[in-house]
């Protein structure tokens, strides 16, 4: 099974995903935790391009989400091998990042259409205020008004896409509690 966290920067999606690893390798399951963007040359690239005031402009914009397109398919690969390793693929986010924080979504899907989807999209569905202070401020798109019109297309993809919604702005354990209890009911596990 491919888990993916989805949601805007400093939804807590990295201590979620630990949180989780751990959860589920209790549980006597192998766990492969991947992120995006990898690390890998093209994922080192992304991050570095990331920090670059000129990121959220339209044609910046265009390069991150072909690269991005990119570091996905070197991840599918790993992705697959795990999967046939009857391990747990837990991800920091998928293409579906790529849809709300770039433009021109019709042109993302086709660039990613080769990315494997997501068996359970979790969103963290976090208030913008509180993701900012979360925030150590490297990158372009650490901003409020940015990430909050960023959770307002996730919450509008997530209704298209039966993403399961959690609150985020609730504290780490409840958060972690509301999240395994969505995992568990899609494997058929009690908590």
């Amino acid at each position: 099974m491919y888990i993916c966290l989805e949601g805007i920067d400093g939804s807590g999606k990295t201590t979620q995903i630990k949180l989780l690893e751990s959860w589920i390798q209790k549980c006597g399951i192998d766990v492969l935790r991947v992120f995006e963007p990898t690390d890998n040359e093209v994922g080192k690239l992304i991050r570095k391009l990331l920090q670059n005031p000129d990121a959220i402009n339209e044609n910046f914009q265009i390069t991150l989400a072909l690269l991005f397109a990119a570091d996905r398919t070197v991840l599918m690969r790993d992705i697959t091998e795990a999967e046939a390793l009857a391990k747990i693929v837990i991800s920091d986010r998928s293409f579906y990042s790529s849809m709300v924080y770039q433009n021109d979504s019709e042109w993302i899907a086709e660039i990613n259409k080769h990315a494997k989807q997501p068996d359970l999209v979790i969103l963290l569905d976090i208030n913008p205020e509180t993701a900012v202070s979360r925030c150590d401020g490297m990158d372009s798109f650490e901003e409020q008004n940015f990430l909050a019109s960023t959770a307002k297309k996730y919450l509008e993809l997530a209704d298209h896409q039966n993403f399961m919604v959690v609150n985020a702005n609730n504290g780490i354990n409840k958060v972690h509690d509301d999240i395994k209890r969505i995992v568990a009911h899609k494997l058929g596990m009690c908590i």
